[in-house]
């Protein structure tokens, strides 16, 4: 059963953009490849025909789950989101209670996810550790080296 994902308008649009690069180009270059490579003589010694055949096989596979994800998307109305506790898309400020620095996420879709900007995945571990949570509550959050827990000073939409 495929997972249903959430994204903004603009990430869906993203994700839908990347598979149109992958099926409109990068797909024909490969299987121009795959014919440079078989005009070349014999195909059972050809290492050039076999690393195209891989590389097309490769992309398939990715164009087959990105279509599966864009068929499991979903598009989020941020406005009517519940700000009471922290869910997809919730920008959340937290406090870790051990070294007392604050920093702020918003919980996006893995496909979404970029650390620089400040966005982190529900799926990631203190992605998971946030959900549900509400303003006032602990979160404590299993990391490899043990678990670690934050205040939940303030969730926010924008």
């Amino acid at each position: 059963m495929s997972k249903v994902s959430y994204y903004t308008a603009e990430g869906l649009k993203k994700l839908k953009d990347e598979l149109n690069q992958l099926k409109d180009i990068e797909r024909p270059k490969a299987s121009q490849a795959i014919a440079e490579a078989r005009d070349k003589g014999d195909l059972s010694e050809n290492a050039e025909y076999d690393a195209a055949k891989e590389a097309q096989g490769m992309l398939e596979m990715r164009i087959s789950k990105m279509e599966e994800l864009v068929a499991n998307a979903r598009i989020i109305d941020e406005s009517q989101l519940d700000t009471s506790k922290a869910l997809v898309h919730s920008t959340v400020k937290i406090k870790n209670q051990t070294n007392g620095m604050q920093m702020t996420y918003k919980l996006v879709a893995q496909s979404e996810a970029d650390l620089k900007s400040g966005k982190i995945s529900v799926d990631s571990p203190i992605g998971k550790g946030l959900l549900g949570k509400k303003v006032g509550e602990v979160a404590e959050i299993s990391v490899p080296n043990g678990t670690m827990k934050f205040d939940i000073l303030e969730i926010t939409r924008d």
